[in-house]
């Protein structure tokens, strides 16, 4: 699948996978100068370009693992989602969730992109929903801890 995308500022990196098994495509930063991230605060950190994603689709913008797991850097809503009739610039928040300042650099990789089919759906309100064996159990109704 190719996804049109334009340069908003020359120096924009375009969403690249690494590797070619890679479900995500990397983000990079794209900045004049580094950016800090005081300890708790979000920054929001423009990629550089606009993107056309075709109808039925969707980026969803999800943390780097490196950079949460090891710097507490991560998306600040969870994650991101770019839905398809946007064409805008991509920017992600970005959270510092550690005790410690970080600092974005210029073309840092800071986030991933990944391409899901979206299924486009209306609530309709009825009278009652249908039976299933789990029925109304909630939270952990499903353990597997539970007797068999």
């Amino acid at each position: 699948m190719e996804i049109r995308f334009v340069r908003l500022r020359p120096e924009a990196c375009p969403p690249q996978r690494q590797t070619p098994g890679s479900a995500g495509l990397d983000l990079a930063a794209c900045l004049d100068a580094p950016v800090t991230i005081e300890p708790g605060k979000t920054e929001f950190i423009p990629l550089g370009f606009a993107a056309e994603l075709p109808p039925g689709c969707a980026a969803f913008v999800f943390s780097r693992s490196g950079l949460g797991a090891r710097k507490g850097v991560v998306v600040a809503q969870g994650v991101g989602v770019i839905d398809s009739d946007y064409r805008g610039e991509w920017l992600v928040p970005l959270r510092n969730t550690s005790d410690v300042t970080y600092t974005v650099a210029p073309q840092e990789r800071i986030a991933q992109a990944v391409l899901l089919p979206v299924l486009a759906a209306d609530f309709v309100e009825a009278q009652a929903l249908s039976d299933t064996q789990r029925g109304t159990g909630g939270f952990g109704s499903t353990s597997c801890t539970k007797s068999r």
